[in-house]
C-alpha cells in the first residue's frame, strides 16, 4: 500500500453482489457515508454505475458544494473507484469472505493526485480514515448477521 493511501477493512455478513448493487447506484451513496458530507445524487446521471460512468453528488462540507466523479475501475461485484476533479480516488473492493459474508475494503487513495503534497499536508486523510471507518459501521449495520 502506498504511503498516500488510507484503507479500513471490514466483514460484512452478505453477498458481495447485494453491497456492490449499493455501491453502482450513486442514490445509494447518501445511505453509507459516514463522513456526513454526501448529501444526495445529482439529476442526469445514470442510474447504475460502469466504467468511465459520470456522475455528480451534492455534498455539504461547512457549505454546499456539488462534486462531479468519473468511474476510473470497474469490475462487477468486486471493484470500483471513482475520482474528484483533483484526481484522487475512492476505491471499494470486495472479496467473498466464507458462506455468506464479504470482506469490503474502502481505501482513500490520493497517490493518483494532481497535487498530492497538497492532500499530504492536510487533514483529509484523518478525518477520510475516520469517515470510512463509519462507512463500513453504517453497511455492517444495514446487513446484520
Amino acid at each position: 500500500m502506498s504511503k498516500r493511501q488510507i484503507s479500513v477493512t471490514r466483514t460484512i455478513a452478505t453477498t458481495p453482489e447485494k453491497i456492490f448493487e449499493l455501491l453502482a447506484d450513486p442514490a445509494q451513496h447518501p445511505l453509507i457515508d459516514g463522513s456526513g458530507t454526501v448529501r444526495a445524487a445529482r439529476d442526469g446521471g445514470p442510474h447504475r454505475l460502469a466504467l468511465g460512468a459520470k456522475f455528480g453528488m451534492d455534498m455539504k462540507m461547512g457549505a454546499p458544494y456539488k462534486i462531479q466523479n468519473t468511474v476510473v475501475e470497474f469490475e462487477e461485484n468486486r471493484l470500483i473507484a471513482w475520482r474528484h476533479f483533483n484526481g484522487h480516488r475512492w476505491r471499494w473492493a470486495l472479496e467473498p469472505a466464507g458462506e455468506v459474508g464479504t470482506e469490503v475494503t474502502e481505501t482513500f487513495d490520493w497517490s493518483t493526485a494532481r497535487f498530492p503534497f497538497l492532500i499530504d499536508i492536510s487533514f483529509f486523510p484523518k478525518k477520510n480514515k475516520q469517515g470510512i471507518e463509519r462507512s463500513l459501521e453504517r453497511l455492517d449495520r444495514m446487513f446484520p448477521a
